[in-house]
Parts: structure tokens; C-alpha cells; sequence
């Protein structure tokens, strides 16, 4: 089955669904996105490992991480699968040693929280992701305007260089990684 690579790009309250979040993603080779609606502690969790805010205790996504990690497995990464009643489903591909890879059923805003963690890739079936893009995009993230997409290689070189400089290495991988996927 066809599947589209993603980068969250975006946490913002969602207007649609009071009390709850909306996590932009955007395809890793474009310019379109989807928004995922997910819960406050979903939301929190994304947003503090993604501001790499220190808490005196793990959250439950840090756990289990651990967890996997102190079992000698790894996320390989996150594929968000089906959309059911409004709500999109995800599997989680873990490897361990000398094993097969396992698939974990879960929701997506799990699997995302645990994804930002492992710094793996997020996919989502191509199916899922043609009907759910937005039809505006009026989504953007703060410190980066518009779609890394409309990035030329040098702008995306500089934003590279600048979050390297805040010590933002999970961002900059992303950015490492659009620059070397991208076709310029």
C-alpha cells in the first residue's frame, strides 16, 4: 500500500473541537496537510518533549519508551493506517534484536507522542492522507513560515544552521533530512 511521509509541523488549540488539539502534518515532499485532533494530554506530551521542557518525572510516553528501550527495542516508525468514526488509527513498528518486527495497534496521537521521542518517521496510507488534506492551509509554524516545501536549498541551510545553533537536534534532523530527500 502506497504511503506519504510526514513532518508535525504544527500544535495548535483546535478551534473545530473545543478542549482539544489540532497536530498539523505535512507531507514530507509537498506542500499539503492534514490535521489530527487529539486530547490535552496527548497534546502536552507532543509539546513537551517537543519544547524540551525538563519535568522532575516522566510522563507516560517517556515511560514507555524506556520501556522499550531498556527491552532492547526501538520505534522503527509510525504508520497512521485508517480514519474510523473521525478517528485515525496508527501502528506502531518496533525491532528488536533477533526478532521480527512487531506491529502495535494504537491511536495516532500515541503513536505520534511516542514518535517525537524516537525521532522516527511517521507515515500514513495514501488513501487516508488524499481525503483528509486541508483545504486551506492557514497553519504555520512559528519560527518557520510556510510550508518547508516553498524553502529554497540555501533558506533551508540557514534554518538548519539556526536551529543547530539553539541546540534543536531533533529539528535539525528533519531539516537534514528534507534537504537531503528534496530534489533541488
Amino acid at each position: 500500500m502506497e504511503q506519504v511521509e510526514l513532518n508535525i509541523i504544527a500544535l495548535n488549540i483546535s478551534e473545530s473541537s473545543p478542549g482539544h488539539y489540532a497536530l498539523v502534518l505535512e507531507e514530507l515532499n509537498g506542500k499539503k496537510q492534514i490535521a489530527i485532533i487529539i486530547g490535552s494530554s496527548e497534546a502536552q506530551s507532543i509539546a513537551i518533549h517537543m519544547e524540551r521542557i525538563q519535568l522532575p518525572r516522566p510522563l507516560t510516553h517517556d515511560i514507555f519508551k524506556s520501556s522499550i528501550t531498556a527491552l532492547g527495542g526501538t520505534l522503527l516508525k509510525v504508520i497512521i493506517y485508517d480514519l474510523v468514526d473521525g478517528k485515525f488509527q496508527a501502528w506502531l513498528i518496533l525491532s528488536q534484536q533477533d526478532t521480527p518486527e512487531m506491529k502495535i495497534d494504537c491511536r495516532a496521537s500515541d503513536a505520534l507522542a511516542l514518535a517525537v521521542r524516537f525521532n522516527c518517521p511517521v507515515f500514513m496510507n495514501k488513501s487516508i492522507f488524499d481525503i483528509s488534506i486541508l483545504d486551506e492551509m492557514p497553519i504555520k509554524i512559528s519560527s518557520i513560515r510556510g510550508s518547508l516545501m516553498d524553502y529554497s536549498k540555501v533558506q533551508l541551510e540557514k534554518l538548519l544552521f539556526d536551529v543547530l545553533a539553539k541546540e534543536d537536534y531533533e529539528s535539525a534532523t528533519r531539516i537534514r533530512d528534507i534537504i537531503k530527500k528534496r530534489k533541488f
